[in-house]
């Protein structure tokens, strides 16, 4: 039975996946598609969460902080049902320019 369902950054699921014998397609997948390691990826989350954007959901903040998009082309392929204004799209940018 699912209780809750909550969105995680590959950071957080490399962090909960077992450890199997042989899991070297996990770590293969985690290796090429995995940014930032967990500390990072939940101090940018915090930094993100911080900007109280009620626009920004917490799904749209795991995609950001897997993403890490560099412009606002990229941005935008994650907000697709929302519209950012150009303040708060470089708001986003400027944030994730750190990591």
């Amino acid at each position: 039975m699912i209780l809750e369902k909550e969105p995680l950054t590959m950071a957080q699921a490399k962090s909960l996946v077992p450890d199997f014998e042989d899991r070297s397609d996990l770590e293969a997948y985690f290796k090429k598609f995995t940014s930032l390691d967990e500390a990072k990826s939940k101090k940018l989350t915090e930094d993100l969460v911080a900007l109280k954007n009620l626009k920004i959901k917490q799904s749209d903040i795991v995609k950001l902080v897997d993403f890490l998009p560099k412009n606002l082309d990229d941005l935008n392929k994650i907000f697709t049902e929302v519209s950012l204004s150009e303040e708060e799209a470089n708001a986003i940018l400027d944030i994730l320019k750190k990591y």
